[in-house]
């Protein structure tokens, strides 16, 4: 592959994603915005699971293929249903990354970052519907980005998962202390797409042995 050209799949799944960010102000509802909602992650997905040369190459196209289905699955089922597609995909991700682990005490670090943020989650959003659920939905995301600090896949794939773990925070904070503000409502998607693009590129460069560019 040449690693200074976005190749046209990638290069759609970026169209695709940033320009949903449209519909902020154009509120365009129905079938095809749920479908251009996922189709942004979805093609990134498609693009990792076509440039996988092994396993884990594979597994990094299931974990986008899993957030696309949380995109679409979050506007038609709402937050319980598509937080379990979230939910799954952030404990493979986790897999990957402790695969690949920096340091060799990663997957006793980890574990205890997670469970430490999923209990201030669940403390300062206790006003919030099922702040258990949440509590456990946050105990996976955390997981998530610790591993993918910890993890030998690069800087590209921790940045694009505290920028995942950021979005998911304001969709909180909108919920709750900032209900009303439109700043998580401007940030939320772009933090969290910016994240997932992060991770491919970098994660699918990493396990095809390349060095990512930035």
């Amino acid at each position: 592959m040449d690693r200074n050209r976005i190749e046209p799949l990638f290069a759609a799944a970026i169209i695709a994603g940033a320009s949903y960010y449209a519909n902020y102000w154009l509120e365009a509802g129905g079938i095809a915005a749920i479908v251009w909602k996922g189709l942004g992650v979805g093609l990134l997905a498609l693009w990792a699971r076509g440039k996988a040369v092994n396993q884990d190459g594979r597994i990094i196209g299931a974990v986008l293929a899993l957030g696309a289905l949380g995109d679409v699955l979050l506007e038609l089922h709402g937050f319980t249903i598509g937080g379990v597609a979230f939910m799954a995909g952030h404990l493979l991700a986790s897999y990957l990354y402790l695969r690949h682990r920096r340091l060799p005490a990663a997957n006793w670090i980890a574990p205890p970052i997670a469970a430490g943020v999923a209990v201030l989650a669940w403390y300062l959003f206790a006003t919030l519907p099922n702040p258990e659920l949440l509590g456990v939905y946050v105990f996976g995301l955390a997981l998530m980005t610790a591993s993918a600090m910890l993890s030998r896949l690069g800087a590209l794939v921790a940045a694009g998962a505290l920028l995942f773990f950021a979005s998911d925070w304001l969709i909180f904070l909108r919920m709750g202390p900032l209900a009303g503000s439109p700043i998580p409502q401007l940030l939320v998607w772009p933090t969290y797409f910016a994240g997932q693009a992060l991770i491919a590129w970098g994660a699918v460069h990493a396990l095809r042995g390349e060095k990512a560019i930035a």
